[in-house]
C-alpha cells in the first residue's frame, strides 16, 4: 500500500531516500502527531539562498505557505520566519501573514534574537522547511560545499531553544538533519559534513516543498478534511516566488521550476497526495 512517505520521496535525485531506513516508517504521521499535540501558534521557518544566483530558491516558501494555510484552517495562529535575503520571496506567498525578519548576525546576537522571538511570540511549535542549518565546522554550506554563511541568519538558535519542532529537508544540510548527521555523512551524494541542528521530528522528501505537502496530507487525514492546496494554488505560489526573484535551486536559473522540475512534473506529488487523502477520507 502506497504511503505518504512513498509519495514525497518519488523522483529522488539526491539519494535522500537512503536515510529512510533510519527514520520511523511513519515519520510523516509522527510529525503530524507532534503538531496536533501542541495547538496554539506555529512559527514556520524557510528561505535558502543560492549564492551563485544571488537569489533565494523556489523550494521552501511554497511548502511553508501550504503548512501555514493548513494550520490556520485548523485553528493555529501562524507567522513565518526568514532573513533579509528571502523575506521578499516569503512575503509573496504569505497571504498577508506576518513574516519575521531574523537578523543576520553573530551567535550571541542570534541567540538573543531567538530568545526574544520565543518570548514575544510564544510559539507552541516551530517548523523548518528547506532552511540551511549549521554544519560541523560552524558554517552554512550548500550542496556543493560552498560556504554561504554571510547569506544566512543563524535561525538554528530558534530550534535550539524550543522543545517542540519539526525539520523538513531534502539534502542533508538543512535544519533538522542533525538528527541523522552520522548516518548522512556516510551516504553517497549527501554532504560529508551534514547539518548539526536537530529537531524533535525530522521529515525527508525528494523536494522539501513536497515534504510540506506531505505533512499537510497527514494533518488532513487526522482532522478528517482535505487541507491540501489545489494544483492551481501550488502553481500560483511557485510563480509568485519566481516573480519575486527566486530561482531554480539546482541550476540557479531564474525560471519557474522547483528543484529542477518544471511545473507539470512538479505537480505530480501534490496530485498523488490529493488522491491519497481523498481515498483515506472516503
Amino acid at each position: 500500500m502506497t504511503t505518504i512517505e512513498d509519495i514525497i520521496l518519488q523522483k529522488d535525485g539526491r539519494n535522500i531516500s537512503a536515510l529512510r531506513p533510519y527514520l520511523p516508517s511513519n515519520y510523516v504521521e509522527e510529525a503530524a502527531d507532534l503538531v496536533l499535540e501542541h495547538p496554539g501558534k506555529v512559527l514556520i521557518v524557510t528561505g535558502f539562498y543560492i549564492v551563485y544566483a544571488s537569489a533565494p530558491e523556489t523550494d521552501g516558501p511554497p511548502g511553508a505557505a501550504a503548512i501555514g494555510e493548513a494550520m490556520s484552517n485548523i485553528g493555529y495562529e501562524v507567522a513565518y520566519v526568514t532573513d533579509r535575503y528571502s523575506i521578499d520571496v516569503m512575503k509573496a506567498v504569505a497571504g498577508g501573514r506576518r513574516v519575521i525578519d531574523f537578523p543576520v548576525a553573530g551567535h550571541r546576537e542570534s541567540a538573543n534574537a531567538a530568545r526574544e522571538i520565543i518570548a514575544t511570540e510564544n510559539p507552541s511549535i516551530v517548523i523548518s522547511i528547506e532552511r540551511a542549518g549549521l554544519v560541523g565546522d560552524g558554517t552554512f554550506r550548500n550542496m556543493h560545499g560552498t560556504d554561504i554563511s554571510e547569506y544566512n541568519a543563524k535561525i538554528d538558535h530558534l530550534f535550539d531553544q524550543h522543545p517542540y519542532s519539526v525539520g523538513i529537508g531534502d539534502g542533508g544540510n538543512e535544519i533538522g538533519m542533525g538528527n541523522l548527521r552520522d548516518e548522512a555523512a556516510g551516504i553517497e551524494r549527501l554532504p560529508d559534513d551534514p547539518c548539526v541542528t536537530t529537531t524533535t521530528k525530522l521529515m525527508i522528501a525528494s523536494v522539501s516543498n513536497w515534504g510540506g505537502y506531505g505533512l499537510v496530507a497527514a494533518l488532513s487525514v487526522k482532522k478528517g478534511t482535505n487541507l491540501l492546496p489545489s494544483i492551481e494554488t501550488e502553481n500560483a505560489w511557485v510563480m509568485a516566488t519566481y516573480d519575486a526573484g527566486a530561482v531554480d535551486g539546482p541550476t540557479g536559473e531564474h525560471r519557474p521550476y522547483v528543484d529542477g522540475f518544471p511545473l507539470d512534473e512538479y505537480n505530480s506529488c501534490l496530485s498523488e497526495l490529493h488522491e491519497y487523502v481523498d481515498a483515506a477520507l472516503a
